[in-house]
């Protein structure tokens, strides 16, 4: 078993989306890198701790505790996943399709409670994220033609992308599948419109 001490905090590797548009009195909260060395793989261990989770809800849940402000890409959550498979601190188990399922070991509740100071410091910084955006309404001036985004929106956005990429991954998605994707977004463009 391999339990690795509390490391100490730092600028890490894990980046804000810098969402860009203004705040509240001209300044958009300095949100930083939202990571340091390491604390991504204690943030999934704490997340499937008591939950079993795919690797896209485990994005999911980072994107709300932090108010839609940052989101994990699958370049990023997979490998850290991959790692502590081989860690033993969590085992992946194959559900529908290609999904794997993850759990959290014994060895990697140990690696948690060995490391609670660091897990605690992390979620803390995600509700004070949270919060900044929460307080400052976290308006965003993207690809959408200079239309202030909610949160909400931005993740349901990033949803609708990310789903469309998995479902066409793989093979060369046939006709159907592609007429079925246009479909369902023509009807929802047509409800927006009305809405």
């Amino acid at each position: 078993m391999k339990i690795l001490p509390d490391e100490p905090r730092g600028q890490g590797s894990g980046r804000s989306k810098g969402r860009g548009g203004r705040h509240k009195g001209g300044r958009r909260p300095r949100l930083g890198r939202f990571f340091a060395h390491g604390d991504l793989r204690f943030l999934i261990l704490k997340l499937i701790d008591g939950k079993s989770r795919h690797g896209y809800e485990i994005i999911k849940a980072i994107e709300e505790q932090v108010a839609g402000a940052y989101s994990p890409s699958p370049g990023v959550i997979y490998p850290t996943l991959t790692l502590l498979e081989e860690l033993d601190w969590i085992r992946g188990i194959a559900t529908e399709g290609s999904k794997r399922l993850y759990e959290i070991t014994s060895d990697g509740s140990l690696a948690l409670k060995a490391n609670r100071t660091t897990v605690e410091a992390i979620f803390a910084r995600m509700v004070e994220v949270s919060e900044a955006q929460v307080d400052h309404g976290a308006p965003d001036k993207g690809s959408t033609g200079g239309v202030a985004m909610a949160p909400r929106l931005r993740v349901a956005l990033d949803d609708l992308t990310r789903t469309i990429e998995q479902r066409l991954a793989g093979d060369p998605p046939t006709k159907d599948q592609i007429g079925a994707i246009v479909a369902v977004l023509s009807t929802a463009v047509a409800e927006i419109e009305r809405g």
